[in-house]
């Protein structure tokens, strides 16, 4: 097809076996499309294109995924609001005549519609980071580490202290959107019976979590991370786990700072004396 529909916030490029869209970088364009800047999606992750009408003069082109083809809507799992929906594009009405046509013809090529059994739309590039509201995320793209905020992680995520959490020992993620209560990012691990069950403990207290709201995880922040966690996981899922033995010594200021955090805690009288011996030599142990 070859030919370009440009709508508000985003243009789509019609190929003979992909849509690339390209989200504009205006001031009005959502924050989640700048971030996403362009992504091409194969046609065979698209279950049905529809076309319909939209608000004040103009029609909606929206293109559905197949489950389990794109992570970023894997993690979202139904919670972007409409202006959020990467495979939505808002068009001018006179564009219509020509937008039919172009879904008409993406129709006809498309041949899949049930669920994939892997992502076929690539995941957000690592190195990716942002700011929870206790502690700040980052992901090299084989580690996720948690790294806790001194004014807002709750006392057991600073006794337990920073974590690292290898994406081969992850079985998938849990995003709860910032705009909703009680948003987080859950890691879950890679055992099936524990990925299974529910969590146990609230996110606040969850050392494999870190918690959203008061302006910290924003969405165009937390779900390109989540998502980017989410590919990494499964792509390594039949991986085996990397043993404790052969797993990196910790850098030594990093080890120093964390026992400083410690002793403050214990200073406060928010660690016993016992848990701060014990902590503190499993610390020293990881030199």
């Amino acid at each position: 097809m070859g030919d370009v529909l440009t709508g508000f916030h985003a243009a789509w490029e019609f190929e003979s076996d992909s849509v690339l869209i390209r989200y504009e970088r205006g001031i009005r364009t959502p924050k989640l499309f700048q971030a996403l800047g362009v992504r091409r999606i194969p046609l065979a992750a698209l279950a049905r294109v529809t076309l319909g009408p939209g608000r004040r003069g103009t029609v909606v082109l929206r293109a559905e995924p197949r489950p389990g083809a794109d992570p970023l809507m894997d993690a979202a799992d139904g919670q972007l609001t409409e202006g959020n929906d990467p495979y939505r594009l808002v068009l001018p009405a006179e564009q219509e005549p020509l937008a039919e046509r172009r879904a008409a013809e993406l129709s006809a090529l498309l041949t899949g519609s049930g669920p994939c059994d892997r992502h076929l739309v690539d995941p957000p590039e690592a190195p990716l980071r942002f700011k929870a509201y206790d502690g700040k995320a980052s992901f090299d793209g084989g580690t996720v580490r948690f790294r806790w905020s001194w004014t807002g992680a709750s006392s057991a995520k600073w006794k337990t202290g920073d974590q690292s959490f290898p994406v081969g020992e992850l079985g998938g993620v849990e995003w709860r959107s910032p705009e909703a209560d009680e948003g987080h990012l859950r890691l879950l691990p890679r055992e099936p019976a524990a990925a299974a069950s529910p969590p146990s403990r609230p996110a606040d207290q969850d050392p494999a979590a870190v918690v959203f709201g008061r302006g910290y995880g924003r969405v165009h922040e937390s779900l390109p991370f989540a998502a980017a966690v989410l590919a990494a996981a499964r792509a390594t899922a039949s991986a085996a786990p990397v043993p404790v033995a052969a797993a990196a010594r910790r850098d030594p200021a990093d080890i120093a700072e964390r026992i400083r955090h410690l002793g403050e805690l214990h200073q406060a009288g928010l660690v016993t004396d016992e848990e701060f011996t014990v902590k503190k030599a499993q610390l020293l142990a990881e030199l």
